[in-house]
């Protein structure tokens, strides 16, 4: 059986991506290529709708793609808890098909996230450093906010962390406590940083991301998960499980 995919901001960068992916992976055709600005009557027919596009547009786009039957799979930037929120509600309203969100496909920093989750209970202080290029339309990234909201989870029995003088400008922005510093520099593609202080040591987990081939294989494992989601899942481990070995 084939999946006929319309990708939703396939003009851009990892639009792109997706596109020739899905060209060369037997089980997937391209049902329609749109970008951002294109209306929406290309999604009917598709048995998958890929959004890629920009933090203004993507929810729209989710919502129609729900309100047609067709499962999604987010790719854009942005999606913060309040918009999850709105979108679960919209799936539950229709009983619609599952929506996967996933804020970077990278298996290298979902195990940085992974890492910096195990972390999180045995340090009080702890700030991200995300880096992107100039293009980057959105901040903090979507990896960053995920980041910080994973780690205020993994402390909820701990309370917030430390995080002084944070009603100060240059202190960052707090994201479910956690103070997120963004950088937009040429010469890079993307970098998180995040930084854990303790008594006497601090601990720096990174992930640099040097080209886009680093997104292939969670694209791939997205793609194949994503029709048969239920709900509103987020995050590549939810599809990639990152067991210890035995």
């Amino acid at each position: 059986m084939t999946t006929r995919v319309a990708v939703v901001g396939a003009t851009g960068k990892l639009g792109r991506l997706f596109v020739r992916l899905i060209d060369e992976t037997e089980g997937f055709e391209l049902h329609a290529g749109l970008s951002s600005r294109d209306g929406l009557d290309g999604l009917a027919g598709a048995d998958l709708v890929v959004d890629v596009t920009v933090p203004a547009v993507s929810p729209a786009i989710v919502e129609a793609a729900v309100r047609l039957g067709i499962p999604v799979l987010v790719g854009t930037s942005g999606w913060s808890e309040p918009r999850l929120a709105s979108i679960r509600r919209v799936v539950a309203e229709v009983a619609g098909p599952g929506v996967l969100v996933i804020p970077n496909f990278s298996v290298g920093s979902v195990l940085a996230t992974t890492f910096a989750t195990m972390a999180a209970r045995y340090y009080e202080a702890v700030e991200i450093i995300e880096t992107h290029h100039p293009g980057k339309v959105d901040s903090p990234s979507g990896t960053a906010t995920r980041t910080a909201e994973l780690i205020a989870e993994a402390r909820r029995d701990l309370g917030p962390v430390r995080a002084p003088r944070a009603d100060q400008r240059a202190r960052g922005q707090q994201v479910a406590s956690v103070p997120v510093h963004s950088l937009r520099l040429p010469g890079i593609e993307a970098r998180q940083e995040v930084v854990f202080g303790g008594a006497g040591e601090t601990l720096t987990l990174t992930h640099d991301t040097t080209s886009q081939t680093a997104y292939e294989q969670g694209i791939l494992v997205a793609l194949a998960s994503a029709p048969t989601i239920s709900g509103v899942v987020v995050g590549l481990d939810r599809v990639l499980p990152l067991g210890t070995p035995s």
